[in-house]
């Protein structure tokens, strides 16, 4: 296959596959949940770094593990868990409340209902700055590993990618609603209802900003709260941070996935038992994936492959 002239590593068969891959990303998008500018900006990024470098090539193939999770959690807006099975809304409260509950006015409320009435400006902040990072410290801390450490890397992302997977066969199989969903409309089932920002509004009101108001209207689906996934993701860093030995790592990791479980169920994003599940969730995936490199030639392979391509 003749290369290009410009850049002599890049061939008419490379900018061939790139668009191949962006061309068909764009149609199945279209076709499934629509056209959407953000779609565009996921292409652009990937040819530019698909074809600007070896470098830069090894980075966007490695960190397509990531671009898988975001386009599967995308396309769940085309096939929504509620239509599959009956989503738990009453039962996941009165749960909450048994197990968890908190005397408030000679009442047993949950923890939520609790924190809904006794919150502060300073941990209102310090709850949005913890909820911020559940995706930018796996990607920062993905970035990092790139550089120093590329099969920990490639594990790191493919764990994610297993804890996600798993994250979504829970989310069909035991569609759920977030506390808020119960603090707004009660236990009544309404399809379609879009994401609200529930506790993280206070964030954005105490700075002026709309950050968390412009993340939860892009939500792929309401009734996804169980297991909680923000809770598995700082979960999988600490653990992936302490298997490397990174010290202070570890214990910056440990302090942030604390924090996130505690915005969680402050922020009434997520029950207790919400979180108990990411966790479990987080755990199951790691020791999927070990077991499945150990005792399985075949995905060990598929692993050594795949760090070839990216070394």
């Amino acid at each position: 296959m003749p290369v290009l002239p410009a850049a002599r590593w890049i061939s008419w068969r490379d900018v061939l596959i790139a668009a191949a891959v962006s061309v068909t990303y764009l149609v199945v998008s279209a076709l499934l949940i629509g056209f959407k500018t953000d779609q565009l900006f996921l292409v652009l990024i990937f040819d530019t770094l698909y074809l600007a470098s070896r470098i830069t090539r090894k980075f966007i193939l490695g960190f397509s593990v990531f671009i898988v999770f975001w386009i599967l959690y995308d396309y769940m807006k085309a096939f929504p868990n509620y239509v599959y099975n009956a989503v738990h809304i009453q039962d996941l409260y009165e749960a909450e409340r048994g197990i968890f509950g908190l005397v408030q006015d000679g009442k047993r409320v949950t923890p939520n209902e609790y924190f809904q009435l006794h919150s502060a400006a300073w941990a209102d902040v310090l709850a949005g700055f913890f909820y911020l990072c559940w995706i930018p410290v796996p990607l920062g801390f993905a970035a990092y590993l790139f550089f120093k450490d590329r099969p920990r890397f490639l594990q790191f992302l493919l764990t994610f990618l297993l804890v996600n997977l798993l994250g979504f066969v829970v989310y069909y199989l035991y569609p759920a609603a977030p506390p808020w969903y119960v603090q707004l409309h009660g236990f009544d089932f309404i399809a379609g209802t879009r994401g609200n920002t529930a506790g993280l509004i206070r964030f954005d009101q105490f700075f002026g900003v709309t950050i968390f108001q412009s993340l939860y209207q892009k939500g792929s689906n309401v009734f996804a709260a169980m297991p909680s996934l923000h809770s598995a993701y700082p979960l999988i860093v600490f653990y992936t941070a302490w298997k490397a030995r990174l010290r202070a790592g570890t214990v910056v990791f440990g302090i942030i996935t604390v924090g996130i479980w505690f915005a969680a169920v402050y922020t009434s994003h997520h029950y207790i038992l919400d979180v108990l599940a990411g966790i479990a969730t987080a755990a199951a995936g790691i020791t999927l994936f070990q077991q499945l490199l150990q005792k399985q030639p075949y995905f060990r392979s598929f692993v050594q492959r795949y760090t070839q391509l990216i070394s």
